[in-house]
């Protein structure tokens, strides 16, 4: 009895709202105030009716060119207004970067996603990045990159050289940016995805939590994503990774149990995205993320590096998901025993 009351509970409270579907802050923050186990349940609900619950993809994220961004976000080791001992490099030559992405998909994973940390690419850089997308997809794999502000000119140039996702993310709610970003606008990460959009591209949009912001920050956030027409097919969830010489270094990290909700308000939200657990990983250890999977998640990054911070490392992310009882999923969203 007991069990069908609870069941209840779950799936009946905090239905969203209709025609429109929006998701206001206040409806979002109920969500984090449900019981955990109440959250979870409704979280894992709204997963099976969209997705193989044992099913994970494996994505790969290569650095192309890191270090002397312009932008000062406060979280980011290749800003240069931080001194993080990160060095500013060139672009990768584009064999190198194919090299890589033969390794990542040898190693199991279905897309690759390539990172420079600029604040917004000239043309000239695309014609390189175009050529690693083509030979990427060549491959059979999925392809993403995040290349920082983009043109509309720009995000067409991208999809007729076959890209499949443009990662770009809001980061924050728009109450909390300005304490962590002063050199780009809310709106000008709005209008990039507005071209991403336009040009037909699959949009790759999340942020980062444990930035010292609050829940109603958290979930203003998450409002902002799953309000989006059409909200992102990719959202990458990050915990905040500190790296010494950021401004947000010392900030008291995120409750773990606050991390989980954060996931599973994402999965309620946004029913059909894929959820990925980015950066933060390696901090997290195996029972953790086995509670983010049960969330809703079923992405992650997968490999040593991330751009500039560690990560689990393949064959111990191997051996997790097989101790779960999941698997990986193929490049053409079928399970691949």
């Amino acid at each position: 009895m007991t069990q069908t009351i609870t069941a209840e509970i779950a799936t009946q409270t905090l239905t969203p709202p209709q025609t429109p579907a929006r998701w206001r802050v206040a409806d979002v923050v109920a969500l984090y105030e449900l019981p955990f186990n109440d959250l979870l349940y409704r979280a894992q609900t709204v997963h099976r009716e969209h997705f193989d619950p044992n099913a994970v993809q494996l994505s790969t994220l290569l650095s192309i060119k890191t270090g002397g961004c312009e932008e000062d976000c406060a979280y980011c080791p290749q800003s240069v207004h931080h001194e993080t001992g990160v060095k500013a490099d060139k672009l990768m030559e584009v064999d190198a970067v194919l090299k890589a992405a033969e390794t990542a998909k040898a190693n199991g994973a279905t897309r690759f996603c390539m990172g420079a940390a600029w604040r917004n690419p000239k043309d000239r850089h695309l014609e390189p990045i175009k050529e690693m997308i083509r030979g990427v997809k060549a491959m059979g794999m999925e392809t993403c990159v995040t290349l920082g502000m983009l043109e509309a000119h720009q995000a067409s140039a991208l999809r007729d050289a076959g890209l499949d996702y443009y990662n770009h993310n809001l980061d924050t709610s728009p109450e909390f940016y300005g304490q962590i970003i002063s050199t780009r606008t809310y709106q000008d990460r709005l209008d990039t995805l507005e071209h991403v959009r336009d040009a037909g591209i699959n949009v790759c949009c999340g942020g980062i939590v444990g930035m010292g912001e609050s829940r109603r920050e958290r979930a203003g956030l998450i409002s902002q994503l799953a309000n989006m027409e059409p909200y992102p097919e990719s959202v990458p969830i990050n915990n905040l990774v500190q790296v010494a010489g950021t401004p947000l270094t010392g900030t008291e990290a995120l409750d773990p149990f606050e991390f989980v909700r954060t996931i599973a308000v994402a999965r309620i939200t946004m029913p059909k995205a894929m959820v990925r657990l980015s950066a933060g990983r390696e901090q997290m250890d195996e029972a953790l993320q086995a509670l983010c999977f049960a969330a809703g998640a079923n992405s992650i990054f997968y490999g040593d590096q991330l751009l500039t911070t560690s990560n689990p490392q393949a064959e111990a992310d191997r051996k997790l998901i097989d101790r779960l009882g999941m698997r990986a999923e193929a490049a053409n969203g079928v399970s691949a025993g």
